[in-house]
């Protein structure tokens, strides 16, 4: 590609040329004119003085004398520092100034010679051969009647002319590159008071393509700068005002992508991604910055993902699709595509849009576990109830011993039957309350303990459980009292029921780590790995015979977890089997 010269080096140059060539074309014509002038004013003088001699000369010439003749011509050139040459019409010289005409060619082939025998006066500039230099002629007929008898010529040197003329055009070319020098100085200004404004217009477009629109236009001193810098004043307003709408729509949009839930992914023609949200960087496990220019099969290592960006990319409608992608969990996504056209229609890539369907589909999952937990749950004391409940109807009423053991198992089933309602009602408590503040307050940790040990110390005494407790009588936390209270009940609870005979029951407080730790350890059964991360689920059991054995309703360490979620907290627990299980609820101080 040509490389682009600027205007300064473009207008200058141009200008200079300009200048020089008028200026040689006036000094050559100058030169010209002057060399004409001379020369025309020294054929006149020629002519005035052949017309000066050649009264004199026509009384030599009839009757012919020619010794009188040269002597004339002689001392007239002599006097007027002219040759003077009488020649007559066939060419012969009769008369010289310099010469002896004796000794002289025949002139009839001269060129002032054959002009002035036509009848005209006649010029000519030549080297003479004679007086071996550059001589100026001019041959004058001399006429009696219509005849010419002779013909005067007069001459002089033209050296001087010519050294003169020379001198002149000397001055004239030293008074050119004067004039020259000033004129390039004014040529070099002009071009720049020309180009200044427009270099300083291009260091405005600069700094406006730049987004700096706080450079102010040039100084305009011609209508054309002045309507030019107007327009592009305009333009810079307009351009500024369109840039601060886009962005404040690309702020805008921005702002409703990373505040969306849903995930949104960007996708060009070649399946790589334009740009990608937050929400779709954490559902995919990808940081959105370094993933935009990436292909989508390189930042997801899914086929049923590809296979539907595929499809999304061929479809002319908007497709849907459920999707499971694996990882470290399982994650379910309602994902939906679209082409992306642009303003001529054309398909410019694909939109996909993914919702996270992995909490939804996990409730899901529990709340039909719990509507069959629970069926389950109330199914089997019912059924119990009814089932004595017909046979004391068909009689057994009237049999004491057995209508009395029959109605002490269906106080037992009812019984069972009121827990579970209560600790559905508590839950549903809990998680009300988890919805909005809790009104905690400062409280005593030990004065909770000492209370939820005394509600469980019968129960334990019958069981024949030692319960130890372990608490500073100045640790205090914030806490909902009752609930609290309620929590280590169920841990303390299930710790007695689930305890060998003679065991050990421990329950104890204490301030680590920026929190207040409630633990409560037992010396029981134990329970397996696989069953801890379930065992905060409604109606999770790991040894279901014998918690509906000792009248468990599956539903305590649910309560417990959603007290813990209501204060802010959370509860965990290690165990093995065999070797007992510690349960340590985590409160803020």
């Amino acid at each position: 590609m040509e490389k682009k010269r600027r205007l300064f080096l473009q207008l200058f140059p141009t200008y200079l040329l300009v200048i020089l060539i008028s200026i040689v074309a006036v000094a050559w014509y100058a030169s010209s004119a002057m060399s004409k002038f001379y020369l025309s004013n020294m054929e006149q003088d020629l002519m005035a003085r052949a017309q000066f001699v050649e009264p004199q000369i026509v009384q030599l010439l009839d009757p012919l004398d020619l010794a009188a003749l040269d002597n004339l011509c002689k001392s007239v050139g002599r006097r007027t520092q002219t040759r003077i040459t009488v020649i007559l019409p066939t060419g012969q010289v009769v008369g010289d100034s310099n010469e002896d005409p004796k000794n002289m060619d025949n002139h009839v082939d001269r060129p002032e010679v054959l002009g002035a025998s036509a009848g005209k006066a006649t010029s000519s500039i030549r080297f003479s051969r004679t007086l071996d230099e550059k001589m100026m002629y001019m041959a004058v007929p001399t006429k009696k009647g219509r005849n010419t008898i002779a013909i005067i010529r007069t001459a002089v040197s033209v050296n001087s002319l010519d050294e003169a003329v020379s001198d002149i055009r000397g001055k004239i070319a030293a008074g050119g590159l004067i004039i020259a020098f000033f004129a390039a100085i004014i040529a070099l200004l002009a071009a720049r008071r020309i180009t200044r404004p427009i270099e300083q217009m291009k260091k405005w477009s600069e700094s406006i393509s730049r987004g700096d629109f706080n450079f102010s236009p040039p100084e305009a001193k011609s209508e054309e700068i002045e309507s030019l810098s107007k327009a592009m004043n305009q333009m810079a307003k307009d351009l500024k005002g369109r840039i601060d709408f886009i962005t404040r729509q690309k702020n805008q949009m921005e702002a409703v992508l990373a505040s969306m839930v849903e995930g949104v992914i960007a996708l060009d023609t070649g399946q790589r991604i334009i740009s990608m949200n937050q929400a779709a960087g954490r559902m995919l496990a990808c940081d959105p910055k370094t993933a935009a220019g990436k292909t989508i099969q390189e930042t997801v290592r899914n086929t049923d993902f590809h296979d539907f960006v595929l499809m999304a990319f061929k479809s002319e409608s908007p497709v849907e699709e459920e999707l499971v992608l694996s990882g470290k969990h399982e994650r379910y996504f309602k994902v939906r595509g679209m082409t992306l056209r642009d303003a001529q229609a054309q398909r410019m890539g694909a939109l996909v849009v993914l919702n996270d369907m992995t909490q939804v589909t996990k409730l899901e999952n529990m709340r039909r576990d719990f509507v069959a937990n629970v069926s389950h749950e109330i199914k089997t004391p019912i059924t119990a109830i009814k089932g004595f409940v017909e046979t004391l109807l068909d009689g057994a009423l009237d049999d004491k011993e057995n209508a009395k053991r029959f109605l002490e198992i269906i106080s037992r089933h009812t019984d069972r039957l009121k827990a579970i309602v209560e600790d559905l009602l508590e839950l549903s408590r809990i998680e009300q309350a988890g919805g909005r503040e809790l009104p905690l307050e400062k409280a005593s940790v030990k004065e909770a303990l000492e209370t939820a040990v005394q509600v469980c110390e019968a129960r334990a005494i019958s069981e024949n459980i030692t319960v130890e407790m372990e608490c500073p009588d100045d640790l205090t936390a914030s806490f909902d009292p009752t609930m609290i209270e309620q929590a280590v009940v169920n841990l303390l609870d299930n710790a007695v029921k689930f305890s060998e005979e003679h065991g050990v029951v421990r329950v104890g407080a204490k301030a680590e780590g920026g929190e207040v730790l409630i633990w409560v350890e037992d010396e029981g059964p134990g329970i397996s790995e696989e069953h801890l991360p379930r065992l905060f689920e409604r109606f999770y059991r790991v040894d279901k015979a014998r918690s509906r054995n000792l009248g468990g309703t599956g539903l305590g360490l649910a309560i417990v977890k959603h007290i813990m979620a209501a204060h802010g907290g959370h509860v965990s627990v290690k165990s093995e089997k065999g070797q007992g299980a510690a349960f340590t609820l985590h409160l803020n101080p």
